[in-house]
């Protein structure tokens, strides 16, 4: 069965505040200038709908679980006035990630207005609160832009799968994943990478399920490293100003989600700006209230998470 509010174990989620040396943002614990990236425009707009999710799964990297209010609940009226800015600077698409966005009530509203204005793209595990709502997506097809899907299925095993996010869970999300397809909304899967993997035969064995169950072969997928959780720190190296010149031009930096996405959280009562989708446990990369004061602001590459988009690429936008 899935996890609900009241069988879930509390993720322990923290915030890095904990006392930096003054000059940690800009040079590294060996004294080193930092790795930084300047903004090339605003491409994507990511909003955060929360961190409340119906499952509980202990490596999610935001701490989700049902009820959490790390980063609570967007509403609409949170949403408008920064959609309208991104589109006076050029936005191409609106994202969405969580906790699961369907979890959130008003998240329908949000995602219907934002598919008036451009194509959308949601993060979500398919599972029960997507299924509860198809009712209200069906109508989405008719809005100007189209709206895809990144389903999360860890591995090419139930089982395996089920560990962590509750047993049943692989099974509703093929049945999510099914329902999109059949219903015309375009879907990509989003799994778990590991360091000895073979991809093609990750990839292969998903594709078996695939067949096994009506749902086409040829989905996307997009393979993430294991981020840590909020707060944690992993050991990674720091990127230095050195370490950057293996990306000299903004063309080699794009990968960089922080040079042309920024990411909308909720605090308190308010909206403020975020570097990026991996970075919300740290205030450091709050950069304001706009988006225009955003894309002003140097980003420093420190933290943990900057060098899985260093070595990896490991980018949260949707597969081309």
């Amino acid at each position: 069965m899935p996890f609900s509010a009241n069988t879930a174990q509390r993720i322990p989620a923290t915030e890095l505040v904990a006392p930096r040396h003054i000059d940690s943002w800009t040079h590294t614990r060996a004294g080193e200038p930092r790795g930084y990236i300047d903004a090339d425009g605003l491409r994507e707009l990511w909003i955060h709908t929360g961190t409340a999710c119906n499952l509980a799964c202990p490596f999610c990297l935001e701490g989700s679980h049902p009820g959490d209010g790390r980063i609570p609940g967007m509403k609409l009226d949170d949403v408008k006035p920064f959609l309208h800015e991104a589109l006076e600077l050029g936005v191409e698409q609106f994202s969405f990630t969580g906790g699961e966005p369907f979890v959130i009530r008003d998240f329908i509203h949000i995602l219907d207005y934002a598919s008036h204005h451009r194509p959308c793209f949601v993060l979500t595990n398919a599972t029960d609160p997507l299924l509860k709502r198809t009712h209200q997506l069906l109508p989405l097809k008719d809005n100007p832009h189209p709206v895809r899907f990144r389903v999360s299925l860890d591995f090419p095993d139930a089982a395996r799968h089920d560990v962590d996010r509750g047993e049943g869970s692989f099974a509703k999300a093929l049945e999510g994943i099914r329902w999109l397809h059949e219903h015309g909304f375009a879907v990509s899967i989003a799994r778990q990478s590991e360091a000895d993997e073979d991809p093609e035969q990750v990839e292969a064995a998903f594709r078996a399920i695939f067949r096994e169950h009506g749902i086409p072969e040829d989905l996307a997928f997009t393979a993430f490293p294991d981020f840590g959780t909020p707060g944690s720190e992993d050991g990674s190296p720091e990127i230095t100003e050195t370490c950057m010149e293996k990306y000299p031009t903004r063309e080699s930096q794009a990968h960089f989600m922080c040079s042309n996405t920024r990411m909308l959280v909720k605090k308190d009562d308010h909206v403020r700006v975020y570097a990026c989708t991996l970075v919300d446990d740290d205030p450091d990369y709050d950069l304001g209230g706009t988006l225009k004061e955003s894309l002003d602001t140097r980003i420093m590459l420190r933290h943990h998470r900057c060098f899985a988009c260093y070595r990896f690429g490991a980018s949260c936008s949707a597969p081309e």
